[in-house]
């Protein structure tokens, strides 16, 4: 095998660095370490990337690894890290391909002479410009684990405040991906289509529920004490709990409340949004709250169906404020996606993890795109679908308080979960990548 050099310790994230690691490479094969930290390559490890880079033609081949987590009191544990597949549509620029990529040097020459100056985005950009990028189901190497956090407390990294401007930078190296494959989105956005028939309410606030006896009555009651000048529903879709929920929503006495049941067990958190938009207490607008968070203040209801008044969107998108469960604000605050721009907001869309909350939509066209029947990523599908043809409306102040503590479906989950997660996102960011591209 010809020798291959490992490159580390550099700022690869700068292409000035990796233009210079492309024009001084010249074996077939480089090895990037591309988080610079501490790895160990598993025997014949070296071998195996490259054979199967030559078997399949590959610009690029990651693997599978050990995680070696070391604690606070230095205290070791090997893990196993299983990664998953790059599908077409994962865009996302958290995609976790390990710390060691072994490029095929003629790839990596030919797409660091295509990029442009960045700072912060060179390995994003260099591997949106590559053709083949295979994923090797084997644990190769070790790698030492520096960030130790749970689940939930990295989902917002990319909204932090502090990464605005790497999030600017990579909104353009996404937007330029989109315009060589034929996917931007710049054409007009359609009207959104005249409603049939009549709606008795103006708007309905859909809670699908399941085992939330701590938090589900602060949920209601938040929407219950909404001001508004039009009427409104609040639609709990209680999805067989065990736990008591059930119980505290029928305790709830007012005639804005709709419990609602379903007949069927086989229903995600989509499915009973499904079920609510076509019950017929639905209202014209129908508007997100979370089982386990509550709305800012009593004007967040009023607010949202105003922004659709004015601007006659297919669907509004707040802003939320990162709690404890006690409501105290905690870090990263205030999360108000003001990276999005009516103007390439529905580009950006596919490369981000999240759209925001509180989210509302216009249900005579929502009752024709339905929500996908899962339990994660459904409201995200539904936004790209409808973002593809017609105009999101945002609100930038804090309308609903995000309450994280450790009952969160998402406050802890395993790397398994995490992957079938991503590995969900990406497939719906890949139907709509080829949507929009089989468009044009």
């Amino acid at each position: 095998m010809d020798p291959i050099s490992i490159v580390t310790g550099l700022q690869l994230g700068k292409s000035s660095v990796l233009k210079k690691v492309a024009a001084s490479s010249g074996g077939r094969y480089i090895l990037l370490n591309t988080k610079n930290t501490e790895f160990d390559l598993g025997y014949l490890a070296l071998e195996r990337m490259a054979e199967v880079a030559d078997y399949t033609g590959a610009d690029m081949v990651y693997s599978d690894h050990w995680d070696l987590n070391i604690d606070e009191g230095g205290n070791t544990e090997k893990v196993r890290h299983p990664l998953i597949d790059c599908q077409k549509g994962a865009l996302r620029d958290d995609f976790d391909f390990g710390t060691l990529w072994l490029i095929r040097t003629a790839s990596l020459k030919a797409a660091a002479e295509a990029m442009p100056d960045l700072q912060y985005s060179a390995l994003y950009d260099l591997r949106l410009r590559f053709g083949k990028i295979v994923h090797v189901n084997e644990m190769l190497y070790t790698e030492t684990a520096r960030d130790l956090r749970k689940s939930g407390e990295k989902q917002f990294d990319y909204v932090d405040p502090r990464n605005r401007d790497v999030q600017v930078e990579r909104e353009a190296v996404c937007t330029g991906y989109l315009r060589r494959i034929g996917a931007l989105l710049d054409a007009p956005f359609k009207p959104v289509p005249a409603q049939e028939g009549e709606f008795f309410f103006e708007a309905s606030v859909i809670i699908p529920v399941f085992n939330r006896a701590r938090t589900v009555a602060d949920a209601i009651r938040s929407v219950l004490s909404q001001k508004t000048d039009f009427r409104y529903s609040v639609i709990v879709v209680d999805n067989h709990s065990t736990d008591g929920t059930t119980d505290i929503i029928d305790g709830i006495r007012d005639d804005h409340l709709v419990h609602l049941v379903p007949e069927r067990d086989d229903l995600g958190i989509g499915g009973c949004w499904n079920l609510a938009i076509h019950d017929p207490h639905c209202g014209r607008y129908a508007v997100q709250l979370d089982s386990d968070d509550v709305y800012s203040g009593p004007e967040t209801l009023q607010k949202i169906v105003d922004k659709f008044h004015e601007e006659g969107s297919a669907m509004v998108i707040g802003s939320y404020l990162m709690t404890d469960f006690s409501m105290n604000p905690i870090p990263p605050g205030v999360i108000d996606h003001r990276e999005w721009t009516d103007a390439n907001g529905r580009n950006n869309a596919l490369r981000i993890n999240g759209l925001g909350a509180p989210r509302a939509f216009y249900v005579p066209l929502l009752r024709e795109i339905n929500f996908p029947n899962v339990s994660y990523g459904e409201d995200y599908a539904v936004g790209l679908r409808i973002c593809r043809d017609w105009r999101i409306s945002r609100i930038y102040e804090p309308l609903y308080c995000c309450r994280r503590w450790e009952g969160n479906s998402d406050a802890a989950l395993s790397i398994e979960k995490v992957n079938a997660n991503n590995f969900y996102k990406d497939s719906i960011r890949t139907f709509e990548l080829e949507a929009r591209i089989n468009a044009k």
